[in-house]
């Protein structure tokens, strides 16, 4: 039964650090609500978007007096750049245009204007979304890379549960979440990468690649847990690894990622993004 509840606990943690991923990360849709001819909708708007097409902004806007345009332009932005117009086409209930695709990890930045019976109602335009465009993954190494991670900090929480409660199977669970980080995080993480923005590596020694370095960064954790338990049991170690697996995995996925340096073609990671921002 203590297993069990353990292993319940351990789910709930899980499930709790993902959801926080999504809701913050930077990669995942913006959502806002927006008022137009009396009616309120539910907006989606892309933050990421891989492949070679141009990336759609769909809109489910039911009323066909609802007419809209998209405003973009370079994120960062150039000087004196001035913002550029696409109108959107509807088709049945929803209304689309799409955003020119950019070369991988560089960066748009868009808002857009709807126009009703009440006049122009702007959406963002003083805070515009930022759109992140990338190469295709393919499914068979994306899939499996979000499996083996996701799987990987679930084993990391139940090892750490059955360290701290005695629970001689954390050793197995130890050995375990190594195995899927390894898989996830340090071979299908790097091909990930590659096929998304051209680099297998973009963590130290190479870059500042925020993503790349917190799993590098979990990974010498367990490395650190699975020797020291080979020999002897030091529960201590899991315990520490399981709670840095859960405080690194819970910083936003994908902040200060790769982005294009339009100045010189290349792409940058990581601290250096945030040092420009500032």
């Amino acid at each position: 039964m203590k297993k069990l509840v353990l292993w319940i606990l351990a789910v709930i943690i899980t499930l709790s650090a993902a959801v926080y991923q999504k809701l913050t990360g930077p990669t995942y849709p913006k959502r806002e609500k927006i008022e137009l001819n009396g009616d309120i909708y539910n907006i989606k708007l892309l933050r990421s978007y891989g492949g070679t097409a141009d990336a759609p902004i769909e809109l489910e806007i039911e009323d066909g007096l609802i007419s809209a345009k998209l405003y973009y332009k370079y994120f960062p932005e150039h000087e004196n750049e001035q913002w550029k117009t696409i109108d959107f086409v509807r088709k049945g209930d929803f209304i689309i245009a799409e955003l020119p695709n950019q070369p991988m990890a560089g960066k748009l930045m868009y808002y857009i204007s709807f126009y009703t019976e009440k006049g122009i109602v702007n959406l963002l335009n003083k805070e515009p979304v930022v759109i992140r465009f990338k190469g295709e993954v393919p499914k068979y190494i994306l899939f499996p890379h979000i499996f083996f991670m996701f799987f990987s900090m679930l084993l990391a929480n139940v090892a750490g549960l059955f360290a701290i409660w005695n629970i001689s199977k954390y050793k197995l669970y130890t050995y375990l979440t190594f195995s899927f980080l390894l898989l996830g995080g340090m071979i299908l993480g790097p091909l990930v990468q590659k096929y998304a923005f051209g680099e297998l590596w973009t963590g130290i020694p190479f870059g500042w690649d925020l993503t790349d370095n917190k799993t590098l960064i979990a990974f010498v954790f367990w490395i650190i847990a699975l020797i020291g338990n080979l020999k002897k049991d030091r529960k201590y170690l899991t315990i520490i690894a399981a709670v840095a697996v859960l405080i690194i995995f819970s910083i936003p996925h994908s902040m200060f990622g790769s982005e294009l340096d339009r100045t010189t073609g290349e792409v940058t990671q990581g601290f250096i993004n945030l040092i420009r921002m500032l």
